[in-house]
Parts: structure tokens; C-alpha cells; sequence
């Protein structure tokens, strides 16, 4: 999996194409700022000449696909691969909820991730952690409330769902300890 850094501006761009905003763009000077004052707030804040340059980044690395309308306007839209990258970005915002009450389940997350791939088992151990698991052995992560759908997401997004397992336990062997750590009652 190769490693991008994108600035903030291409991440926003990125995630607003993921919301399903689309960008038209016009060589006619006239259509221009027709479409940039139909565009969305979010959208003016960023400037034509920087978003042209990321627009052709993102089609050189093929995260966007091109889409002609009438004349000379054109309509860029995620490719899949644009998709799984802006997800990337989307998980820095993922929180777990938490319930009113304590189902008395423990979540486990076991994982067994090879060696080449490193990175994405870094970048796993640190989401979860931020999530708010805790480490119960080296490769087993702990938490208390349901979180299925979310470490699903996730695992999806870093391609390691045949490498991670979840499974809900009514006990642990050191249950005092984590209920005191989590804040539940005993």
C-alpha cells in the first residue's frame, strides 16, 4: 500500500467529492464563474488556481475520473480508488458511542497481520487505541461497548478484514481490573 501525505485542502477536496459534491470545470471564462457561484461555500474557500493543480493530481493518479457535458465543460467525479483513498481521510472522525448502559459484554479485536503489511498493522493499532481499546495482550485489544459496525469500517478501509477478528465475551480473566480502568460498575 503505498503512503500519500495530503495537505488539508486535498483531504477537504477529497471528502467533499466524497459527499457526492461535484466539481464541473470550464475553460470559458463566462461558464467559470458561472459554475463557481453555484459552488458551495466550502467549495469558494479554496482557490481556483491550487484546486485546478490538485484536480489534475488527482486525475494523474487516477483518484478522479473525467465526465464531458455540453461545450467545453467537464465533470470530475471519484473513481473507486478515489473513494477507498477519501475513506482513509473520513476515519480520522470515527468515535465510538457511548450507551446509556453497560450491555456486561466485552468486545475483543485479535489480529494476525503479516509482516509486509507493516504499516497498515501500525496504523490499525493506533485507530483503535484512539478509539479507546485497550492493549489486553499483543495483538488483542479490549473494549466494552458494541463496535462492530466501526472496527468493520475500518477494517475495510486498511484492506485487513481476513487478518482481524471480533468477538464478544460475558467475562475476562482480569474483569475487576477492566472495569475499573473503563469506569463500569461492578
Amino acid at each position: 500500500m503505498a503512503r500519500y501525505y495530503f495537505s488539508p485542502t486535498k483531504q477537504k477536496t477529497l471528502l467533499l467529492l466524497l459527499a457526492g459534491v461535484t466539481i464541473s470545470l470550464s475553460r470559458s471564462s463566462r461558464d467559470q464563474w458561472r459554475i463557481i457561484r453555484n459552488l458551495p461555500k466550502i467549495w469558494k474557500a479554496i482557490d481556483r488556481a491550487v484546486l485546478y493543480r490538485i484536480m489534475r493530481e488527482f486525475y494523474r493518479d487516477r483518484l478522479v475520473d473525467v465526465r464531458y457535458g455540453r461545450g467545453e465543460e467537464m465533470t470530475m467525479v471519484l473513481t473507486e480508488r478515489g473513494r477507498k483513498r477519501a475513506l482513509r481521510y473520513k476515519i480520522s472522525e470515527l468515535s465510538i458511542p457511548t450507551p446509556l448502559r453497560w450491555d456486561k459484554k466485552w468486545r475483543i479485536i485479535i489480529f494476525d497481520i503479516p509482516e509486509k503489511r507493516k504499516g497498515a498493522r501500525e496504523v490499525f493499532r493506533q485507530k483503535i487505541a484512539e478509539l479507546g481499546f485497550v492493549q489486553f495482550q499483543k495483538s488483542a485489544w479490549l473494549f466494552p461497548y458494541p463496535c462492530r459496525d466501526i472496527l468493520g469500517f475500518i477494517t475495510e478501509v486498511f484492506e485487513l478484514r481476513p487478518f482481524v477478528q471480533y468477538i464478544e465475551a460475558s467475562y475476562v480473566s482480569n474483569d475487576a481490573k477492566m472495569r475499573l480502568y473503563f469506569k463500569l460498575p461492578a
